[in-house]
């Protein structure tokens, strides 16, 4: 029997796709503990979450805007669990539906002018697109029957009637106009650093 032949008989006898290949690299990420190259953040429980969204509607309460603004980005809970950051969420949220559209960009402007300004808008773009994400998850979890609904003019159209509560919808439109501006102040280089930063809110 040749060297080839024991060769293959001898592979067709071992099942090799089942190797682990990376086991053998001694740079393969599965040699070492991939939670150790981004430092570990310190737990945010529900109770202090929670105190720092009452000391920003206390800020928002006394006309103080700008403050609730930055004190709810300086804040975010890297540390939390998907509960406090559920619930910081809608602080922010909050806070972005109680500031007029006219005082979007001067505010915006004065934030990004001031030290760590730009890391601010990059929290504040993680918080638009996470809430615009629950927006519409929360839109499409009520669902839409189709109905036929008539045009007045003797036909019927098929559609969605819109759903009873608009508070999503007009959720979503307040993100969106916080996006456009932000963008018009941080350039779009806000949103990608938004999309490649590992720290999720």
């Amino acid at each position: 029997m040749s060297i080839i032949q024991q060769i293959s008989t001898a592979s067709l006898s071992d099942n090799w796709r089942t190797i682990n290949i990376d086991a053998l690299d001694p740079e393969s990420s599965s040699n070492f503990d991939t939670t150790t190259l981004h430092p570990a953040f310190a737990p945010v429980s529900d109770a202090e979450i929670r105190n720092v969204g009452q000391q920003v509607k206390q800020l928002l309460r006394g006309g103080d805007a700008e403050g609730a603004l930055r004190g709810a980005l300086e804040s975010a809970p890297y540390g939390g669990d998907a509960g406090v950051k559920e619930v910081h969420l809608q602080t922010v949220t909050e806070v972005l539906q109680s500031i007029k559209a006219s005082d979007m960009t001067p505010m915006l402007q004065r934030i990004f002018k001031t030290e760590g300004g730009s890391d601010a808008l990059d929290v504040l773009m993680k918080y638009l697109y996470k809430g615009m994400g629950a927006s519409s998850a929360r839109g499409l979890s009520r669902g839409s029957t189709l109905t036929p609904q008539s045009t007045g003019a003797g036909f019927s159209q098929m559609g969605g009637r819109p759903p009873a509560n608009e508070s999503s919808g007009s959720a979503m439109s307040v993100l969106l106009s916080w996006h456009e501006k932000v963008v018009d102040v941080a350039g779009l280089g806000c949103v990608g650093r938004c999309m490649t930063d590992w720290r999720k809110v």
